[in-house]
């Protein structure tokens, strides 16, 4: 997982590279809202938590697919 902020903006890019060799891919963001004070480590969170829940649902729909798969 990596991440950068730029200002209020926090992005974070995942991937995961299956037994397969499949690799997936997802970005998570996040937007520090004008008022708040600045805290670089929870708009990582943020960004990573929306990033890993996207590779999950990636990962789901690959199982569920496969599981329909005839063979």
């Amino acid at each position: 997982m990596e991440f950068e902020e730029d200002g209020d903006r926090t992005r974070a890019a995942a991937m995961v590279r299956l037994a397969d060799g499949t690799e997936l891919r997802a970005h998570g963001y996040s937007t520090r809202h004008h008022a708040d004070r600045p805290q670089l480590r929870v708009g990582e969170e943020v960004a990573g938590a929306r990033a890993l829940n996207d590779l999950a649902m990636q990962l789901l729909t690959k199982a569920h697919q496969e599981v329909r798969q005839p063979g």
